[in-house]
C-alpha cells in the first residue's frame, strides 16, 4: 500500500470482512427457532470430500420448529445425517429414506447461558480481529510516514480515523451480540 487513502480503504474492507464472519458465526449458534443457518455451513463426507450441505441438498424451515433438508442425491442422506449428528446443534435428526427432518426443541436455561457464553465469546474473538486489522493498519501509516509518502500530520490524522473506523465497528459487533442474546433468552 503506498498511500494513507490505499490503507483506510484496506483497513475498512478487512473490518467489513470481520464483521460478516462473526454474523456468520452468530448464525450458527441454535435459538429457540429453526433457521436453515444451523446447517447450511456443515461439512458432508459426500463421496470422500467434505461439502457444504447446501451445495448438497435443498434446505428449508417450514414453521420455527422444524427444519427439513431433502437432498438431491438419496445416497447420501446416511452422510448427512451422520453429520448432523456429530455437530454441536443440540437436535437428532430424523430420516425417512428421502428427506432428513429437524425437530428443533425449545432450549432449557442451562443450554441458553451456556450459548450466551459461546456468543460473549465469538463476540471477543471479533473484537480481537478487529482490534488486529487497526494495528495492522496503523503500522502501514506509521511506514508511510517513516518512508516519507505521508506526512507526520497525514499519518496522525490516518490513526485517527482507525481507532473510529475500529470503534464504529466494535460497537456493530456488541449490537448483533446483543440482538442474539436477546433472542436466546426469548422463551
Amino acid at each position: 500500500m503506498n498511500s494513507i487513502k490505499e490503507v483506510m480503504r484496506n483497513t475498512e474492507e478487512r473490518m467489513r470482512k470481520v464483521i460478516d464472519a462473526t454474523k456468520r458465526e452468530f448464525a450458527s449458534v441454535r435459538t429457540g427457532r429453526a433457521s436453515t443457518s444451523l446447517v447450511e455451513g456443515m461439512h458432508v463426507d459426500y463421496y470422500g470430500t467434505q461439502t457444504p450441505l447446501k451445495q448438497l441438498a435443498n434446505i428449508s424451515a417450514p414453521d420455527v420448529k422444524l427444519i427439513v433438508i431433502q437432498p438431491w442425491d438419496p445416497s447420501s442422506l446416511g452422510e448427512i445425517e451422520k453429520a448432523i449428528q456429530q455437530s454441536s446443534i443440540g437436535a437428532m435428526p430424523t430420516n425417512d429414506g428421502k428427506v432428513i427432518r429437524i425437530s428443533i426443541p425449545p432450549l432449557s436455561e442451562e443450554r441458553r447461558q451456556e450459548l450466551i457464553k459461546i456468543t460473549k465469546k465469538m463476540a471477543e474473538d471479533g473484537r480481537v480481529s478487529i482490534r488486529t486489522v487497526r494495528r495492522d493498519a496503523n503500522e502501514h501509516a506509521k511506514k508511510l510516514e517513516k518512508d516519507k509518502l505521508a506526512t507526520e500530520d497525514e499519518a496522525f490524522k490516518a490513526q485517527d480515523d482507525i481507532q473510529k473506523i475500529t470503534n464504529k465497528h466494535i460497537k456493530t459487533i456488541d449490537s448483533i451480540l446483543e440482538q442474539k442474546d436477546k433472542e436466546l433468552m426469548e422463551v
